[in-house]
């Protein structure tokens, strides 16, 4: 007898991963790819997005051959972003993807547009400052530094979207992945902005644009043949990794804040009403009629992952040590900006700081520390949305970081909140997946699921009292240790981009 289920396929940083999910939200299957970005100089961050594809194939393949009564009844695409993927007619790549604000290359980019267009303008139409974040710039980078490139591009892509066109044909691209374009997409009105798409991003044809949870189309007998999926299976449109995770916890309504444990991580406060700060990001959300202010961490799974490297011990191993360390990491404070930073701050000059090293401290204390960091940066984020007006009724978290205790009880502690975890951890393939099982219920007229049925809330962690009055005074020192170090860290990054 054959089960009902959904394919839902993100495509990460570091990994791209694959379910399968039952009509009832089992997770039936999972798989996972491995890969990694290049950094082929200093502030550059890309990915042959060929690699895109390939994975999503050997996933699909390998979730329908492993379930062999699997019946896939539609498709859900995610994908890191924004990121620029330029095409040419054939739709084949000109260039590696530039990722999304881990890659910080086009600053003069950032200061011609603002130069030329104005920034209160450009955060009036587009809702943010131009930042390393902003996929705008990075297009035009592509336009003033590989014109041979440039010359060929016909067409934008992010990986969910270039996974919809590789299965269905559609050339589209979701209302939330198009915020993040600035300056070329209108917030209010929710469109492209047409005389700033015409003067920096022509000859590229606009996508159409949909909403995350939209139908792109059907598979293709070509993609069906690639796949192993059936012709004419229904797959959505899909959206940016980050918010897919919101959706396959349930932090998505009004007040709602996701917070994404990743090798990157990202926050996203959902309201309805469009909010501008200078060091934050505002968006269009996942659905109509939702407006969202987003921040990300530049490092925090990868930070953590360095340290591993770094002293050549496992996990288990350092979170042991990193509890047995205790809060404040017996007298250290880590700056996290070892990529430079996103928000608040918005300084791809930044770098990683370590104060307080004496000969007494061990791997442990330095892995309490970055746990710390990335906890303080969260706080730091958290308090400059509340202080542009979000409101912050609950906090869920999602992503690979949940796995373990110690992390989630120090974000608690140095934040002050109380964190839901649901059941289910996986992330945006998840929320892809459920997003395609709405999609495919409204399609063939039967009831659409409920996240809350799929996803329920297993834990609460919440802030130890006791920490309290030692994670405000480790604030303080860290917002005090930013300022203090700049200048000095300003002419190492310098120096960094003249030796690339």
């Amino acid at each position: 007898m054959s089960v009902r289920c959904t394919l839902g396929v993100d495509i990460g940083t570091s990994s791209s991963k694959g379910v399968l999910v039952a009509g009832d939200g089992t997770l039936l299957a999972t798989a996972t790819r491995q890969h990694e970005v290049d950094r082929a100089r200093t502030g550059w961050v890309e990915m042959d997005a060929r690699i895109w594809w390939r994975e999503f194939v050997e996933l699909a393949r390998e979730l329908h051959d492993g379930a062999p009564g699997a019946e896939i009844v539609g498709v859900g695409v995610s994908g890191m972003g924004p990121c620029v993927l330029l095409c040419d007619d054939d739709d084949e790549p000109v260039r590696p993807a530039i990722l999304y604000g881990v890659d910080a290359r086009a600053g003069e980019q950032i200061e011609r547009m603002n130069r030329e267009l104005g920034a209160a303008e450009i955060a009036r139409v587009g809702g943010s400052q131009l930042t390393s974040q902003a996929a705008g710039p990075k297009i035009a980078w592509v336009a003033a530094e590989e014109p041979e490139a440039w010359a060929r591009a016909r067409r934008l892509y992010m990986p969910a979207s270039w996974l919809a066109r590789r299965l269905t044909g559609a050339y589209v691209l979701d209302h939330q992945s198009a915020s993040q374009t600035s300056p070329f997409y209108d917030v209010e009105s929710e469109a492209w902005h047409e005389p700033w798409w015409q003067r920096y991003a022509a000859p590229l044809e606009a996508p159409t644009l949909a909403w995350a949870g939209d139908l792109a189309g059907l598979v293709t007998a070509e993609a069906a043949a690639a796949t192993g999926l059936t012709e004419g299976t229904p797959v959505i449109v899909g959206t940016i990794d980050a918010w897919s995770e919101a959706v396959s916890v349930g932090a998505h309504e009004v007040g709602d804040l996701m917070l994404m444990y990743g090798t990157t991580m990202f926050l996203i406060a959902t309201g309805d009403e469009t909010l501008r700060t200078p060091s934050m990001w505002t968006t269009v959300g996942a659905f109509p009629g939702t407006r969202n202010l987003a921040g990300g961490l530049s490092t925090s799974g990868a930070l953590t992952a360095w340290i591993a490297k770094l002293t050549a011990a496992d996990y288990p191993r350092l979170l042991a040590e990193a509890a047995e360390s205790g809060p404040g990491a017996r007298g250290l404070l880590t700056l996290p900006y070892f990529a430079g930073e996103r928000t608040p701050i918005q300084d791809p000059d930044s770098r990683g700081v370590i104060a307080g090293l004496t000969l007494e401290h061990g791997r442990g204390d330095l892995y309490r520390s970055a746990l710390e960091a990335t906890a303080l940066g969260v706080r730091h984020n958290v308090e400059t949305m509340r202080a542009a007006g979000a409101e912050v009724r609950r906090i869920v978290a999602v992503g690979g970081g949940t796995q373990g205790e110690l992390w989630l009880q120090i974000v608690s502690d140095a934040t002050g909140l109380v964190q839901e975890v649901p059941e289910i951890t996986i992330g945006a393939s998840f929320g892809a997946a459920f997003l395609a099982a709405v999609a495919v219920a409204g399609r063939d007229g039967v009831a659409a699921p409920l996240i809350t049925d799929w996803n329920p809330t297993t834990r609460r962690i919440t802030p130890d009292p006791s920490t309290r009055d030692a994670y405000d005074a480790l604030f303080d020192r860290y917002l005090r240790l930013y300022e203090a170090t700049k200048p000095v860290v300003h002419e190492l990054a310098a120096e960094q981009r003249a030796r690339a």
